[in-house]
């Protein structure tokens, strides 16, 4: 977020309207926050009327800009330090410590990257829920094309290293007459390079920032290994990248035409596969994510859910709506489709396992969970969206021979730590 700080006073949980209708402005996906759910919430809650806007990006800051916020935003726990030390999301604990639906003790950590503390994330109240979540480095895999190979499945109970994979994958990946028939291994290189980058420093031990995350340093030991994986990646040529990018920008086609062996997303991937064909369906398993030294860490890399803007005119309704959301029907659906990890620990059991592949990803999922870990979140840049520019811009030279990796890393300190001073400076 880049609007300016706001510093309007929360009214708290107490504030009451006059009795009259409310109009609960709603910036959120309509492919989540549906039109039945709408419907429902307002037949449940007579009095509020919801105005639904489809989020956008762009939109949401002018209206932030302007003080005339939605009263319910859509918002990624991974990334919200920015918007919190501007002062721009509602504090939840006075909500949360006095309502019979959602209790603090019930939200799994996810939720605790919406924390806040004035300084960094995973401590302080509470700024935003997690609707659901998904641990995103975890690996989904073709158990056919494993066999075509004559190369044992990854196991789904132990982590597989960085190295291995790679090595792995190089088997699994076919070509002929100078096109690529089959990749082995799919990393979603267009969705995120500063996440699973990051999440290779913190396995080693490193770390992303300094103690006040005003400066990067991607030319330690730990950085350099994981951008030299990522060059190694590339030039192997075992699965899309910067160089070669896949057809859509996303692995799911490939890996549904049997076109990549394996792919490196969250459980949410699970939902992709339902309905799709017996040989899909029977063929499909999801492995721990890989590690990069000797510390697992296994984190989301967004988290979405939602929050209140510090200036919303209709906090308690909007917390109604929080309730309802997190809590009510629309979680209870999300949780029983397999698009995702639930929020709220009471719901893990609602999580799918009626068909083999289920079942199977459920137990690793569960397993997995002990990993969660955070990953760092600099209020002054905001994850991904400033980093994937400059991380693409520079390994695309050292997968060219350009610049050795050890050069990619300074230019990239140079240029995230000019990121990071510009947003100190903005934000004060």
């Amino acid at each position: 977020m880049t609007a300016p700080l706001l510093a309007a006073c929360d009214a708290g949980p107490d504030s009451s309207t006059d009795g009259n209708a409310v109009t609960l402005t709603v910036m959120y996906k309509n492919n989540e926050l549906t039109k039945e759910h709408i419907a429902d919430f307002e037949a449940k809650n007579p009095g509020i009327n919801i105005n639904f806007i489809e989020y956008d990006g762009t939109r949401l800051n002018a209206m932030l800009a302007s003080n005339e916020p939605p009263d319910f935003v859509r918002g990624a726990a991974v990334g919200s330090a920015a918007g919190n030390a501007q002062g721009l999301a509602t504090e939840l604990d006075p909500y949360l410590d006095k309502s019979t639906v959602l209790k603090k003790e019930d939200l799994l950590p996810v939720n605790d990257s919406f924390r806040w503390d004035g300084k960094r994330i995973g401590q302080g109240p509470y700024y935003g829920l997690a609707k659901d979540w998904s641990q995103d480095a975890t690996l989904w895999y073709n158990k056919a094309l494993f066999e075509q190979a004559r190369i044992p499945p990854l196991s789904t109970t132990e982590p597989v290293s960085y190295d291995e994979l790679l090595e792995i994958a190089k088997k699994l990946t076919q070509k002929s007459g100078g096109k690529t028939q089959v990749y082995g291994l799919g990393v979603e290189w267009a969705w995120n390079l500063w996440a699973p980058i990051s999440m290779m420093i913190l396995q080693q031990g490193g770390q992303v920032y300094n103690a006040d995350l005003t400066e990067t340093d991607m030319t330690t030991p730990q950085a350099v290994r994981a951008l030299r994986w990522y060059v190694d990646f590339a030039r192997a040529g075992v699965g899309p990248s910067v160089l070669d990018p896949a057809p859509d920008g996303a692995d799911l086609s490939l890996f549904l035409g049997k076109r990549m062996a394996i792919t490196q997303d969250g459980y949410w991937y699970g939902g992709n596969f339902a309905k799709e064909s017996d040989e899909i369906k029977n063929n499909v398993a999801m492995a721990p994510a890989p590690v990069m030294g000797d510390k697992r860490v296994s984190p989301t890399y967004a988290g979405w859910g939602a929050y209140i803007p510090t200036n919303a005119t209709h906090k308690n309704e909007a917390w109604k709506l929080m309730e309802y959301f997190m809590a009510g029907p629309p979680s209870v659906e999300r949780a029983k489709s397999g698009w995702g990890i639930p929020g709220l620990k009471s719901q893990l059991p609602l999580m799918p396992q009626e068909l083999p592949y289920q079942k199977q990803a459920y137990q690793t999922a569960q397993a997995e969970l002990q990993y969660a870990g955070q990953l760092p979140d600099s209020p002054y840049i905001g994850g991904a969206g400033g980093w994937d520019p400059v991380l693409s811009k520079h390994l695309q030279r050292a997968i060219k021979n350009e610049i050795t990796v050890e050069a990619a890393g300074r230019a990239i300190t140079d240029e995230v730590n000019k990121l990071l001073k510009q947003g100190k400076d903005q934000i004060g």
